[in-house]
């Protein structure tokens, strides 16, 4: 709940390639490789981060003194959930390798939903094995490797953000960015309360920096900026158009679903040259994609979300237990499955089950007292 880890978005110093001016230096993605600390990945953090968020909310308002009833903050929500499961439910349709597993329980008429971090395992081994045979092509031709070109897009994050508004930070601070040491253990995320169709939801999910500063008022949207690199587009045929729209549908639909209004994109060259900068609004990606090679659309993914979440409250509201979720590659076939007959299994840990069974009751004392 607190704003430390939050940054700030300033571009980037760097010469582009076809500049003649040596006042900004030419800027390598792979500086500091050697030096990066990387997160953990095998661990499975269920959703233990975002439920002990809400929790810590709900108490400080209770000790405020608003009722229980009101400082419930998925009330009536219909579903709580990590960005990434939602990411991937609305590429589905367009993305013929996609599929996924999942764990959901019900638990005071919410369903919460997490990644099967088994399963997600094994995906993710498969998804890095195809990923690495491209990059490894790439690699071998320019003299990289993998793991480097996952770096850059990390580095590029460090060379793009301040860790307070420009106004407030000292000029060492903002040109000797290239040297900060990448951490990928600091994230800073957001929660927000959204919608897709009849279904209510609480998401959570990494953002990369703010535009300026957050507004003091709640109600004003956040403008949040993503950050990502890519390969700068040489080749303008159809093939590598699609390979590009495709790109954008999963960051279009990373970036939607958390209320993201602008994405900077680091372009670079085949050995991590950054060599230019462009930014896209969220809202205009889709149709920009209607106007190139129409790989995607964007109310087809949100349509089809609405569906799935429907489908998924029509299966498991009010139901107890522990339930999988399951779509396999290429079938296009959702499935649903019981795997626990009773509780809620590692999905609800049992602090934030017991501060919501207090609130419950401290709510159905609230009415009876009125009465």
């Amino acid at each position: 709940m607190s704003d430390a880890w939050m940054r700030y978005y300033y571009p980037p110093l760097f010469q582009e390639p076809w500049s003649h001016i040596d006042t900004t230096p030419r800027v390598s993605l792979s500086n500091g490789f050697d030096n990066w600390i990387k997160a953990d990945e095998s661990i499975d953090w269920h959703l233990d981060g975002l439920l002990q968020t809400i929790q810590a909310h709900e108490e400080a308002l209770l000790e405020q003194g608003i009722p229980a009833a009101e400082a419930k903050v998925s009330k009536d929500v219909d579903i709580v959930a990590w960005r990434g499961i939602l990411s991937k439910i609305m590429a589905a349709p367009y993305d013929f390798f996609s599929d996924f597993e999942l764990n959901a329980t019900c638990f005071q008429d919410t369903i919460y939903l997490e990644l099967n971090h088994s399963y997600k395992d094994v995906v993710e081994v498969n998804s890095t094995q195809r990923q690495q045979r491209g990059m490894q092509q790439a690699a071998n031709r320019h003299g990289t490797s993998p793991e480097l070109m996952q770096y850059w897009g990390y580095k590029f994050e460090a060379l793009s953000t301040l860790p307070r508004p420009w106004g407030e930070c000292t000029r060492e601070e903002i040109e000797s960015r290239d040297t900060d040491i990448v951490n990928t253990n600091v994230q800073y995320c957001s929660i927000v309360r959204t919608g897709i169709g009849k279904t209510s939801l609480i998401l959570a999910g990494e953002v990369d920096c703010v535009l300026d500063r957050k507004p003091d008022d709640r109600d004003k949207p956040i403008p949040w900026v993503e950050l990502k690199t890519s390969a700068t587009q040489t080749d303008q045929s159809y093939k590598a158009l699609k390979k590009w729209e495709a790109k954008l549908l999963r960051i279009w639909a990373q970036s939607f679903l958390l209320g993201v209004p602008k994405v900077v994109v680091g372009f670079r060259s085949p050995v991590g040259q950054l060599e230019s900068i462009q930014e896209l609004e969220t809202q205009r990606i889709p149709g920009s994609v209607r106007k190139g090679q129409r790989s995607w659309d964007g109310n087809v993914c949100i349509n089809m979300t609405a569906a799935f979440l429907e489908f998924l409250k029509e299966s498991l509201m009010g139901k107890d237990g522990v339930w999988r979720v399951k779509m396999a590659r290429h079938s296009k076939q959702i499935s649903i499955l019981q795997v626990e007959p009773t509780g809620h299994g590692r999905i609800i840990e049992p602090d934030f089950k017991a501060h919501r069974e207090k609130m419950l009751a401290a709510e159905i004392a609230q009415k009876l007292g009125d009465s």
